[in-house]
């Protein structure tokens, strides 16, 4: 459902210190920073070393499995251990779940077509909001039985989708040669619209079925019999009430932990940003769009899949009516098995099914930069006797460190150039990623330097600290970060950490305000990824940064963001926190000023930038230190 994309633009994340996802990991996987909405995490301090066998899978990043296609299940017990699993490892203590809230998501996770229990005239959302309530006290164990709320859901579930099947098959049984006609031009390739009345999209789907299978024969039937599987599943109640249930948790976790998720293992993709990976793993293809028979691909096909493509199996799967994340999911596991996929599909203009060997996939050279020459955008601007170089930093990636140093060796190096009086580091807009790749960027500013309190639970707190860059990576003159309103998790360290050092202020308007972290883990049932957050932060000197967010030291006037869109707004936050002071104060950092501009500033691409260039010199004329860089002043 379009509904559930939306969900998981804010269910993201991104894998720290490169890394595998692997399926059955026994210990916690690296931490990571979630993207919109911000999350923060830290580095797991004492995770076990890396065997040979994990070295292989490094390169890799990511490994997911081929999704099965079936609806996602748990058994009563298994769902309950999922529950105290996540109640009792969050960082803080959660807040009541409403039912209503609790209903509402189970239901929209439960329905991955709107035909089972989100369709307007479905009647089993209001079957689920009556037995939300036991349903809830089921699932937290405060009732000792085997979970008959989910079972009566169940009962509903196998009568309804039993009459929708009714509506699909005697639709699919009455097409004709018409219909057969349309269908081997246009109906197999259009996109189906999924708000609509569940019996009316029922027929439809039975229409455009019936008229592929007519159109193309027998070589189209098991294409038709996999799409009433999927979208008409012949499941027993049990079975019925144990998928309610794996829909139930998903609900039930972000409701106690606004920024955690968690998926069953065919769906455990749709967790990660695997976009802010240090190595992302490539995908047969971006974009597609579901059809009642596959699914058309969009931008970013790889040969020899083409775009238009209607690719009714893949890796041995059927498409149709596989949910988006499991689609998706598809579109990197197929692409990174041990032997090359094969896939069934229908080009435009054919007529024949085709059925291809895939390569795997891969970027042409040409195509963008290899990751040992990528650099981030950096613009010279005029300042003083040279220019300031500033340095776009619109995500955190994994390899932020790497990246900034060759963008920095790029230009700070060049002798043909006027030479560079100061960085500033523009994290408007930047919701987050990787906290490795945080640190890494920070040390080369302040190397070695102990970092972010990190405090779990049980009251330990945890610490790291900047890695020691190469001498010639690293940069001793001045340096400024440019915040907003959307500056948030691992781009609020980078800016708090230099301001907090008093190594470069934070210039621009006060940031988003997550101070907590997340850590992936195996759910305890073995069949799940959990995402929780475990661990709340704050800036080297204690300063909160959860719910408070930055400070900056040089105020601007920038375009402003809406005050709702924060961390303190939002619903189920976890509390603020304050730390200790873990600065080293015996090797203290060198304060470096800017130098006054003297009127010599710009032009400048983004006014912003001129702004804050401006205010720099203006403050550096005044005598004006960086003195705090985040929290209350």
């Amino acid at each position: 459902m379009a509904s559930q994309t939306a969900k998981k633009a804010v269910l993201a994340c991104v894998l720290i210190a490169g890394g595998t996802i692997a399926i059955a990991l026994a210990r916690p996987r690296p931490v990571v920073l979630v993207k919109h909405a911000p999350v923060v995490t830290t580095q797991t301090p004492h995770v076990a070393p890396v065997d040979a066998g994990e070295d292989e899978e490094e390169d890799r990043a990511y490994a997911f499995r081929v999704p099965t296609g079936k609806p996602a299940e748990l058994a009563c017990e298994e769902a309950r251990r999922v529950i105290a699993q996540v109640r009792t490892g969050l960082a803080y203590e959660p807040d009541n779940v409403s039912p209503r809230a609790l209903a509402a998501g189970a239901a929209d996770w439960l329905d991955p077509h709107g035909l089972w229990s989100a369709a307007p005239d479905s009647p089993i959302q209001a079957r689920i909001e009556k037995r939300a309530g036991e349903l809830m006290a089921e699932m937290e164990g405060r009732v000792g039985d085997d979970c008959p709320a989910a079972r009566d859901v169940g009962d509903a579930l196998l009568a309804w989708v039993g009459v929708l099947r009714a509506k699909f098959d005697e639709a699919r049984a009455s097409t004709n040669e018409a219909d057969a006609a349309a269908a081997s031009e246009e109906i197999p390739f259009d996109a189906i619209a999924y708000s609509q009345p569940a019996k009316t999209f029922a027929t439809e789907l039975g229409t455009r079925v019936g008229a592929f299978e007519r159109a193309y024969g027998e070589s189209a039937k098991p294409y038709a019999e996999a799409a009433r599987d999927r979208f008409f599943p012949l499941l027993t109640a049990d079975e019925w009430g144990r998928a309610l249930l794996a829909a139930a948790v998903r609900a039930y976790v972000p409701l106690v932990d606004p920024h955690g998720a968690w998926a069953p293992l065919d769906e455990e993709e749709s967790v990660y940003e695997v976009d802010l990976a240090g190595h992302p793993p490539l995908r047969l293809w971006e974009k597609s769009e579901r059809t009642a028979i596959g699914v058309v691909l969009g931008d970013g096909a790889s040969a020899p899949l083409e775009e238009g493509d209607l690719v009714l199996s893949i890796a041995g799967v059927t498409t149709a009516g596989l949910p988006l994340e499991q689609l998706d999911q598809l579109s990197y596991a197929a692409g990174d098995l041990d032997a090359p996929a094969t896939a069934t599909l229908l080009r435009r203009g054919e007529h024949v099914l085709r059925t291809i060997t895939l390569d795997p996939p891969s970027t042409p050279a040409s195509a963008e930069p290899s990751n040992d020459d990528e650099r981030l955008p950096a613009d010279r601007v005029t300042y003083a006797e040279g220019d300031a170089l500033v340095v776009a930093i619109h995500d955190v990636r994994d390899d932020l460190g790497d990246l900034l140093a060759r963008t920095l060796a790029n230009d700070v190096r060049r002798h043909d150039l006027r030479p560079i009086t100061g960085i500033v580091l523009d994290l408007r807009g930047n919701g987050g990623g990787s906290t490795d790749g945080a640190m890494a960027a920070i040390a080369l500013f302040l190397p070695g330097a102990p970092l972010f309190p990190m405090k779990r639970r049980d009251g330990t707190i945890e610490t790291d600290r900047a890695p020691e860059p190469a001498n010639d990576d690293r940069w001793a003159g001045p340096v400024a970060a440019l915040v907003d309103g959307e500056t948030a998790s691992a781009a609020e360290m980078i800016a708090g950490a230099l301001a907090v050092y008093r190594r470069g202020p934070s210039v621009g308007t006060p940031t988003y305000g997550k101070g907590c972290a997340q850590e992936y883990l195996d759910d305890d049932v073995h069949v799940g990824v959990l995402r929780l957050t475990t661990l709340l932060y704050a800036l080297p000197d204690g300063e909160a940064v959860q719910r408070v967010g930055l400070t900056p030291v040089i105020g601007l006037s920038l375009p402003p963001v809406d005050d709702a869109e924060r961390e303190a707004t939002l619903a189920h936050a976890p509390p603020t926190w304050r730390g200790p002071d873990v600065r080293d104060r015996r090797s203290p950092t060198a304060d470096q000023a800017w130098p006054p501009h003297n009127g010599a500033v710009g032009p400048c691409k983004d006014e912003g930038v001129c702004k804050a260039l401006r205010a720099l010199g203006a403050a550096s004329a005044k005598n004006v230190r960086a003195t705090r860089g985040g929290g209350r002043r």
